[in-house]
């Protein structure tokens, strides 16, 4: 097998020079006056209410648009106020599903803004002085010709309106369907977690209008809240407009299957040594039995109060976790894995009744915060409630918060569907639903889906789970997973939480192993589950695909592949190189590709399902000249970002692209006739990434991870080629060999007595 290559160089970086071109309307596509005198009169309505209403100092409404729009075409006038933009104002956005004229339910897009009652008399005025110059020049309908038309006309050809600010309006109104002031339908009769919109009242003044009265101790994020039964009822009565989201509190410990079937006692403390320099991997989970033969791995701290009393079930769960990171090839032979054993910091949070998410919340940051040494989490703990179809989860929220605020990456398993359930497709339980998290789900051990696995996706486009490993699955104990959880010997067990934590190790091994980033790191376990096994539509229960055992399989790869890692950060709109010298025979380059990239992104809670704050958009493919300018041919033909225009709506980009989810997979199939590439002039390959923002500019540069496989389609190994013309054209090159990264991490980790 062929070492995996780490490629250190340059990337390049650039502004985005691309001017977008006159504002107009799609080709064919045109604007009635009539239609803008609707949406005034819905504005006219919502401003009587809020003159009316005063509680929030401002008025909230919702854009509900025609379908998914692009952050470009989005409001551009209409709710702004003074030199901002209207997306400045954005609070919250969310899906909604109904039907089109032709009957055909299709997906919209739904924002919520938060602005003064000037803005709104603003866009009133606006829709009406456009709509009159509509009716007055273009009887009344206005087509793109007739938007082209007034683009090249002088400054003045209005009166009533200026000609930028008539174009902006013309193209609002195409896009938007109506306004509105939504409110929230489910009501809430447990205690919940409350996410109300942001509005320009400090939460606990505004709650104390309507009789509410809390601490701080209760708010997270400023906006989300923990309310009693009483407290969200009188919120849902007085006021369901400020109610963005909200979920129940008491989320449930989604119980794994357990076979209760032991054997003789074999653990013994002679079975293991004493632990020494080992990679530290961060448990979250319930109590952890400290009489077990592995004790000496696991540092362990109940952070519950301690007059909760604890029986012997509340150390089940949270040993058998610990005790797979520790030593779990040896009850698991055929699952060996070539990592080695892990200590475990163990943190028990909860009882294997259940706990509360807000507590939860709390604690997750405090315990990464003052462990930075970790780098790696398993949360094998999840809610037994399906996830939301409109926002993400406070849990998952607060996960994603935190990896983009420290170097961690969290194992989450994907949950499991509870006893008794009977519905198909359960949606998977939060935090499941976390996007910077690895999210794992199971397979028993002929790599089918588990009869218990939940599916996603997640906010109705990102894909949950990212990958899976083997959990169990079966009538028999042979099918199940061994454990230690007592001093009783071996116990037989089936679960995403068994299968989470056997991708820890893996995750663990290569960040402080092999000192690869976490972006890295997780986009080599994604890359080695999907394969070349092309598939448009990922697997809702299985995601990518089944990691590989051995970790070989891992960081190695075919004779007959070249597999190179790199890394980078985002300064600009453009991160990029012409300079990856794929090896060219008889002018064609033999190769099929396939390239995934990773990073962590910011999210934003309160914008719903708009949820990530970055887009990194892929190019990797050859190096082609066309009219004196340098460009890549991408393998998956992604025309994103090209300077020109096409008309590609958001619906496509998302589907096609993975527009806005924070990993990108792209491949070439492998097909019977082997047509090699054509290879251009250069002979190069290259790799750019667009960055955008949805709200704005991010003050740090964002790092990121790619790695890439190169397959040779006739079975040849042309790796030292690669490695020589790499090096010649400037490439650092190393190779990523296992035994030279143990023997450094282990010289690392040497603990020197001064005499």
């Amino acid at each position: 097998m062929n070492n995996i290559l780490q490629l250190k160089g340059r990337f390049e970086q650039r502004p985005n020079n691309f001017r977008q071109g006159a504002l107009k309307l799609p080709k064919g596509k045109y604007v009635s006056a009539l239609h803008l005198r609707e949406l005034s009169e819905q504005l006219k309505r919502i401003l009587n209410y809020w003159e009316t209403n005063r509680d929030i100092n401002g008025a909230l409404v919702s854009v509900h648009y025609k379908h998914i729009v692009a952050k470009s075409n989005r409001l551009k006038i209409l709710l702004s106020e003074n030199s901002k933009s209207p997306a400045e104002s954005i609070k919250g956005v969310k899906f909604i599903w109904e039907p089109d004229e032709n009957g055909n339910e299709i997906q919209k897009h739904v924002f919520t803004h938060y602005v003064s009652l000037k803005a709104i008399e603003k866009a009133i005025e606006v829709l009406n002085r456009t709509s009159s110059v509509i009716e007055t020049y273009f009887n009344g309908v206005i087509n793109s010709e007739g938007t082209e038309q007034a683009a090249e006309a002088s400054a003045c050809s209005f009166n009533e309106i200026s000609k930028t600010s008539f174009l902006k309006a013309v193209i609002d109104g195409f896009y938007v369907e109506s306004f509105d002031i939504d409110r929230a339908e489910e009501e809430i009769t447990e205690e919940s977690i409350i996410t109300i919109y942001q509005t320009g009242i400090e939460t606990k003044k505004l709650l104390s209008k309507f009789g509410i009265y809390i601490v701080d101790e209760r708010i997270i994020d400023g906006t989300t809240l923990m309310l009693n039964p009483d407290e969200a009822k009188l919120l849902y009565n007085n006021a369901s407009y400020l109610i963005a989201m909200s979920v129940t509190d008491f989320s449930q410990l989604t119980r794994d299957e357990i076979l209760d079937d032991h054997e003789e006692t074999y653990y013994g403390e002679s079975l293991i040594p004493h632990p020494a320099n080992e990679p530290v991997i961060g448990v979250i989970d319930t109590q952890f039995n400290e009489n077990v033969y592995f004790h000496e791995w696991v540092e362990y701290t109940n952070l519950l109060d301690p007059n909760i009393p604890l029986t012997a079930r509340d150390y089940e769960h949270g040993t058998e976790v610990s005790y797979i990171i520790v030593d779990g090839p040896s009850g698991n032979p055929a699952l060996d894995d070539g990592c080695g054993r892990f200590r475990v910091r163990h943190f028990g949070v909860a009882t294997h009744r259940g706990f509360s998410s807000f507590t939860v919340l709390k604690m997750i940051r405090n315990i990464v915060a003052s462990n930075r040494d970790i780098k790696v989490w398993n949360l094998s703990l999840g809610s037994k409630l399906e996830i939301k179809p409109n926002f993400i989860s406070p849990e998952a929220a607060e996960l994603d918060r935190i990896q983009s605020e420290y170097d961690v990456i969290f194992v989450v398993a994907g949950t499991n569907v509870p006893d008794g359930e009977t519905k198909k497709n359960m949606k998977i339980g939060s935090p499941a639903d976390s996007l910077n998290s690895l999210v794992v789900n199971a397979v028993d051990f002929r790599g089918k889906s588990a009869s218990y696995t939940r599916v996603g996706p997640v906010l109705s486009f990102f894909h949950k789970p990212d990958i899976s490993y083997y959990g169990g699955d079966g009538p028999g104990y042979m099918d199940k997973m061994v454990v230690c959880r007592d001093d009783m010997g071996a116990a037989y067990v089936s679960g995403t939480s068994f299968a989470a934590p056997w991708i820890s190790r893996k995750l663990a091994y290569l960040i402080h192993i092999m000192g690869l980033s976490r972006e890295i790191a997780k986009a080599l376990l994604i890359d080695s589950a999907a394969g070349w096994n092309r598939r448009d539509d990922i697997s809702h229960s299985i995601g990518y695909g089944v990691v590989p055992k051995h970790i070989d399989d891992i960081i190695k790869s075919q004779n007959d592949e070249i597999r190179f890692i790199m890394t980078g950060a985002s300064e600009e709109y453009e991160t990029y190189t012409y300079n990856l010298p794929v090896p060219v025979v008889d002018h064609a380059h033999p190769f099929y590709a396939r390239a995934t990239l990773v990073y962590f992104p910011q999210c934003d809670r309160n914008q719903g399902v708009d949820y990530t704050s970055t887009e990194m958009d892929i190019h990797f493919g050859r190096v082609v000249i066309e009219k004196g300018k340098v460009k890549i041919r991408p393998i998956d033909n992604n025309q994103q970002s090209e300077d020109k225009l096409i008309t590609l709506y958001e619906e496509d980009a998302r589907k096609m692209y993975r527009k806005w989810d924070n990993i990108k997979h792209i491949s070439e199939e492998i097909k019977e006739k082997r047509i090699p590439r054509k290879a251009y002039e250069s002979g190069l390959w290259g790799l750019k990434i667009n960055t955008k923002e949805r709200l704005k500019k991010r003050k740090e540069p964002l790092p990121f991870g790619v790695v890439v496989t190169l397959k040779e389609m006739n079975g040849v190994n042309r790796i030292d080629d690669f490695i020589k013309m790499c090096m010649a054209r400037g490439w650092l090159v190393n190779k990523l060999d296992i035994e030279n990264q143990i023997d450094i991490y282990e010289k690392a980790e040497e603990e020197i007595i001064f005499n």
